[in-house]
């Protein structure tokens, strides 16, 4: 059985402006760094075999501020991963987030994300923000949907149920995809709120590849 402890990075500059950060990145601010120091703290006599994070920079910095507090920090080794990115916005990238929710979700009835997360699935919201983008027909720069959204995330969740004797895993990604594993792995978790910047979730994979999810958005164990 494996445990995977996952965690959001810490606060970027653009989640303190309340823009779209997808594929786009920004540094940790100083909460930030506080953040994954705290998270840090919270994981580290959890003896991790791998440190798995997204290959941006806000959740590879993370990763690396959890690792230096592990009790198997000298050992441990950090595999930074675009299987493991967020949700790509396309157009909406850096847009001011209620003002990119308007857009997506305002046709089909929603003036907010948090009305449209309470009421919808969250892959339907995927599709949504694929159709929403105007540069949907252009190749390489369209946002995702869900299948593709899930192909790529799907392919990171194989290269873990093929990593032998790891137990123990750490893995640093994104806040709408931490919500998009508790929609798909998740026994009825409400989507709103979402993950905390540097909040821990718990999933097991059983030696089948089966998921699910203990315990999620604590800021300890």
């Amino acid at each position: 059985m494996k445990r995977i402890y996952v965690v959001r990075h810490g606060q970027t500059y653009i989640n303190r402006y309340n823009k779209m950060q997808g594929w786009c990145d920004t540094p940790l601010t100083e909460p930030g760094i506080e953040g994954a120091e705290q998270a840090g703290e919270a994981l580290k006599d959890v003896p991790f075999d791998i440190a798995l994070s997204s290959d941006l920079k806000r959740a590879s910095d993370t990763c690396e501020i959890i690792m230096k507090h592990n009790v198997n920090k000298d050992e441990l080794q950090h595999l930074a991963s675009p299987f493991f990115r967020e949700q790509f916005y396309g157009y909406f990238e850096g847009m001011d987030s209620e003002m990119a929710w308007r857009m997506i979700g305002g046709v089909h009835g929603y003036a907010t994300r948090q009305e449209m997360f309470k009421q919808e699935k969250i892959d339907t919201i995927k599709d949504w923000i694929k159709e929403a983008d105007p540069y949907h027909q252009a190749e390489n720069a369209q946002a995702e949907n869900a299948e593709e959204y899930w192909a790529r995330l799907d392919k990171g969740f194989k290269l873990i149920s093929e990593l032998d004797g790891a137990e123990n895993i750490l893995l640093v990604t994104h806040g709408f995809t931490i919500r998009s594993l508790w929609s798909r792995y998740g026994d009825n978790i409400p989507l709103v709120p979402g993950p905390k910047n540097a909040s821990i979730t718990i999933m097991t994979m059983n030696n089948k590849g089966e998921i699910k999810i203990p315990s999620w958005n604590k800021m300890h164990l």
